[in-house]
């Protein structure tokens, strides 16, 4: 008799805990597993600020890539994206529209192009909407090391934002005079496998969760099987060849066209004061000591996709 009470004690037992477990990411319980895990809660913390950009021209689709929301300003927002996601294109026809998508809101919000590098030196691109949006702030300019961890969010091929991660796999600084002064990376790797339409995506350190950088291109290896009419060849993303623009160029970039005020703040909120002010001319002066600047490599894309 006691035999058959404890059974059914047991099944119901093991019952509860089976909803339990099933129920937890409903009711927004994470596991131990998952609170432990600072690669997870980084890619949480900042994936709100992740954006897609689409161009279209003549009412047709010409181009996507991704973006970051790094700023806000009073009720609008700023995105870092590559000069060469919004080049033109000789082909375009008009009405050409830029839109960011924001992830987890179904919305196209029309952008402006605010500032943009010149090519192939800076590929760097800052965007305008007139929308809040959650935001990542740049992260200082000597918070990357060899070695450290990170993640990428990007949109490969136009698609939903994905996410890579690896480590720091390169470091380039700036040669200063002045031994004692931080150092500042003037180009760096990552060895984050990222596809067509990652340009522009945002780099992230781990667990910190700040912006450290910006994809700025990759380099493929191109694989060729078969032969004659029936040859077939596509471009594979090259691990470990994944270039990225660092926080430190980003903001140099930014005090040469008069937006150093969108990189002061750590929060992503810019105080309202004018243009162009004392703060921004001490700004430019002092990130104009650049001994070389890296040259980052364009790659083909595949069409729309960048």
């Amino acid at each position: 008799m006691l035999k058959t009470r404890l059974l059914p004690s047991l099944g119901g037992a093991a019952l509860v805990a089976g909803l339990f477990l099933v129920a937890s990411p409903l009711l927004g319980l994470s596991s131990p597993a998952r609170a432990g895990n600072p690669r997870a809660e980084t890619v949480h913390k900042v994936f709100p600020s992740a954006v897609r950009i689409r161009i279209t021209a003549g009412g047709e689709v010409v181009r996507s890539a991704s973006g970051i929301a790094f700023a806000r300003e009073g009720k609008r927002s700023f995105v870092l994206t590559n000069a060469h996601v919004v080049e033109p294109g000789r082909a375009w026809q008009e009405p050409v529209r830029i839109e960011v998508l924001p992830s987890g809101r179904d919305a196209h919000l029309a952008a402006k192009v605010v500032a943009t590098g010149k090519l192939p030196e800076t590929d760097i691109a800052v965007l305008e909407v007139g929308a809040e949006l959650p935001v990542t702030p740049l992260a200082p300019d000597e918070s990357l090391d060899l070695g450290d961890d990170l993640v990428v969010i990007g949109a490969p091929f136009g698609k939903g934002l994905s996410v890579a991660a690896g480590i720091v796999s390169q470091v380039e600084y700036e040669f200063l005079e002045n031994a004692a002064a931080p150092r500042r990376a003037k180009s760096l790797k990552t060895d984050a496998a990222i596809g067509y339409g990652s340009s522009g995506g945002g780099v992230f350190d781990v667990p910190r969760g700040r912006l450290i950088g910006l994809v700025e291109g990759y380099r493929t290896a191109r694989v060729e099987f078969g032969k004659d009419a029936d040859q077939y060849a596509f471009d594979v993303p090259m691990p470990g060849e994944t270039f990225v623009a660092p926080a430190a160029k980003i903001r140099r970039f930014l005090a040469d066209h008069g937006l150093a005020r969108l990189s002061d703040d750590g929060s992503g909120e810019v105080a309202q004061r004018g243009r162009g002010g004392t703060q921004d001319a001490q700004v430019a002066a002092g990130q104009a000591e650049v001994a070389a600047r890296t040259q980052p490599v364009s790659l083909p894309a595949a069409p729309g996709a960048l």
